[in-house]
Formats: structure tokens, C-alpha cells, sequence
């Protein structure tokens, strides 16, 4: 993510702009308290773009200034889709990500699940994908699942809202807490080619006896063992 940005604005429409909210000098100074933990700090342009999904981001960050520790909620496919993972394999994903691609946007964790926040659109194609690389499409109610081994990919997109966490502070140890947090205006975004690719890599790098139940039965180390090649 990128460095510290001191945004001294506030979101503009063709009206103007309105001067009650001051939740950008609540971040600036809260993170200036925080310096050594940024990465799961909201910045202030985070936060502008964060409320640029909602119809109306003045009103929701008039909210987030009132309850600035209160986790909130947010609509899908208009700024981000999100994909949401178990949180053992999003970490292993984000790990992939890091360190062999192209890195991640903003990523929070929920209820022992991992959201990466993905370009608008992502939630439409990546399940047909994963489909391909015959990770299973889920129920018939368009809940993308899994079958057998797999981890579940579940994709929310258009029609959506997911929970996001507190801009400041934290919510609990089960509450929505940020691990790569928004800094920008404009976060980049991976797209449903680049999780395919994370989620591919991870699933196919995970041992066998990691990832599901053998249909075999186990051996018995003391049966006697004969080479058949020879049989004629």
C-alpha cells in the first residue's frame, strides 16, 4: 500500500462541500498516535474512498465520525467486490500475493474469514473460474461454495454489502479488524485473474493429507508386502 497521505480534503460533489465532517483530522491525529501500526490504519483518503461506495458518503461519514470505533456496512460492485476465504487460506493467499505477485488492496478479516477487497466485476467471473480449475460453483441459490477438499470462495458483488471495520480502534476480538487498511483514493484493486491465480497456487501447495480425507485405508505396517512384477 502506499505511504502516509495527508488528505487536508474533504469529498466534493457539485454542491459544496460540507464543513461538519472532520473525520480526516480525527484519522491524521489518531494515526499519528499510532505511527508503528499503519498498515491496519485507515488513513484519511482511505476513508474518502471508502465512502465513496455508499449513494451518500457525506452522511456516512458524518456516521463514522459520530461512532469512529463502530465497524459499518458498505454495498458492493460499485468502488469494490469483495471475496471472502477462510482465514487460514486468505492468509496463505495474501502470503502468496506478497511475495510471488502483485500484491493486495485493502483486506480485512470477519468471523474467521478473510475479505480481500477486489476490482467491481470480480464477484461475477471468479466463480466461472474457479469453476474451470474445477473448484466447485456451490449451491443453486449462486452461493459460490466448494466441493470436497477445497476451501469455500464466497463472492459478493452487485446486490451486496459486507461489513467493514472501525476506521479507528478496534472492535473486539470476534469483531471485523483491518489487515491491509485503505490509504488511498484510489487503492489498487486485484481482479478475479490475479485471486484465481493466489487461490490455485495455495490450493495445490497444500499437502494431501491437508486437504481432505484419503478414500483409501491406511496401511498396515506389519502386512507382508510381495513384488508381482514377476508373476507371469
Amino acid at each position: 500500500m502506499s505511504a502516509w497521505l495527508n488528505d487536508e480534503t474533504t469529498l466534493r460533489t457539485a454542491a459544496a462541500p460540507h464543513r461538519g465532517v472532520d473525520i480526516f483530522a480525527l484519522l491524521r491525529d489518531h494515526a499519528d498516535n499510532r505511527a508503528d501500526d499503519r498498515a491496519a490504519q485507515v488513513t484519511a483518503s482511505g476513508a474518502a474512498w471508502l465512502a465513496g461506495a455508499s449513494p451518500y458518503p457525506r452522511s456516512t461519514l458524518s456516521q463514522w465520525e459520530a461512532r469512529p470505533c463502530s465497524p459499518g456496512v458498505l454495498p458492493c460492485g460499485s468502488s469494490f467486490d469483495v471475496v471472502s476465504v477462510p482465514a487460514l487460506f486468505g492468509r496463505r493467499m495474501l502470503e502468496r500475493l506478497w511475495a510471488e505477485g502483485p500484491g493486495s488492496g485493502p483486506v480485512a478479516t470477519h468471523r474467521g474469514r478473510m475479505l480481500l477487497f477486489a476490482s467491481p466485476g470480480t464477484a461475477q467471473r471468479l466463480p466461472s473460474l474457479l469453476a474451470w480449475e474445477e473448484w466447485g460453483t456451490g449451491s443453486a441459490d449462486g452461493v459460490r461454495g466448494h466441493q470436497g477438499a477445497l476451501s469455500p470462495v464466497l463472492c459478493h458483488g452487485t446486490g451486496d454489502a459486507v461489513t467493514v471495520p472501525p476506521l479507528t480502534g478496534g472492535a473486539g476480538a470476534g469483531g471485523p479488524r483491518w489487515v491491509v487498511a485503505p490509504d488511498t483514493r484510489n487503492p489498487w484493486l486485484p481482479g478475479p485473474d490475479v485471486l484465481l491465480w493466489a487461490c490455485v497456487r495455495v490450493g495445490r501447495s497444500a499437502a494431501p493429507s491437508t486437504t481432505g480425507n484419503s478414500i483409501f485405508p491406511p496401511a498396515d505396517p506389519g502386512a507382508n508386502v510381495y513384488d508381482v512384477t514377476r508373476r507371469r
